[in-house]
């Protein structure tokens, strides 16, 4: 993949939430519709491309791979993890879930995948796949977590556990393990149903940018956090794959795909629980902009370590 499909890759989810954002402000979508269109993705949209995702090849000549990049991508989250929890103390209350959510989520789902079989060919998909594992379980446990405050934790918990995203994980993990073939009918339904993810979160995010001054983009918050995201993250990834010796192919997919910028879900959860999903979508869109330059030098950098 060149640099220009990459920018074209972003540049459509810009014209995706650009459409959101135009409806909203026409009232096409209203209050409720965005409401109902945040349930939608959450609740049948996102579970279906999740199970869809990890429908990929798994046989003894990529074990080996796949079993170096599981390791790895539970390390980098475990990592993450961390920074999470140590790094946002003194932040505002209303922007810790968010920046939280956004260093263990990256956006790898959408634009990762396509980045991965771009710059590093159908292999680099099905490693992407397997890296996205602890990632999906961790935003959609963890993650949720950050966002879902119950009465007790107990409560918090149950309702991670029972997350249909969750659920979702269990689902495509079996899938995949079992190389379990679906009749082509509900195959194609969850493809379908699957496809709209990349549409309907992004006209979500517009809907809720909507209500955002574009001069408030600019947070310097956000531009800190960034700096992290796309840099100092797949930064200290590549140097510990260099240190360690790991396969030239499986670095550049764990590297690329920790430089995603935030995950759009981080908007879409801060809306559902009440969060600050203004704050969370100018993460998105900043986060986003600026993987403009930092994904292409990313690809070229690692393409030569191949």
């Amino acid at each position: 993949m060149g640099t220009s499909e990459l920018i074209a890759l972003q540049l459509r989810m810009f014209l995706l939430m650009l459409l959101g954002l135009f409806f909203r402000k026409k009232n096409i979508i209203t209050a409720q519709g965005k409401k109902d269109l945040t349930d939608l993705v959450i609740y049948l949209i996102l579970p279906c491309n999740i199970v869809k995702s990890f429908m990929v090849p798994f046989d003894g000549n990529t074990l080996k791979n796949f079993g170096v990049i599981l390791i790895l991508s539970v390390g980098i989250q475990i990592f993450c993890a961390i920074l999470a929890k140590t790094l946002y103390r003194k932040v505002k209350d209303s922007h810790r879930p968010v920046l939280m959510y956004a260093t263990v989520a990256s956006n790898s789902g959408f634009l990762g995948n396509p980045v991965a079989e771009g710059v590093f060919g159908s292999m680099g998909l099905a490693l992407a796949s397997v890296y996205l594992i602890p990632q999906r379980i961790v935003m959609w446990s963890a993650g949720v977590s950050y966002f879902a405050k119950g009465n007790n934790r107990r409560e918090v918990v149950k309702r991670v556990v029972t997350h249909p995203c969750i659920l979702a994980v269990l689902v495509g993990i079996v899938c995949m393990l079992t190389q379990v073939s679906l009749p082509s009918f509900l195959d194609m339904a969850l493809r379908d149903i699957g496809n709209c993810n990349t549409a309907m979160s992004m006209m979500v995010i517009g809907t809720i940018l909507a209500d955002v001054k574009p001069r408030e983009i600019l947070d310097r918050s956000i531009l800190i956090f960034s700096v992290l995201r796309l840099i100092l993250l797949p930064l200290v990834v590549y140097g510990v794959c260099l240190g360690v010796g790991i396969d030239g192919l499986v670095t550049g997919v764990s590297v690329l795909l920790t430089a995603m910028p935030a995950a759009s879900t981080t908007a879409i959860l801060a809306a559902k629980y009440d969060g600050d999903a203004i704050y969370a979508s100018k993460c998105v869109v900043l986060t986003t902009v600026l993987s403009l330059l930092a994904t292409p030098v990313w690809s070229m950098i690692l393409l030569k370590g191949i």
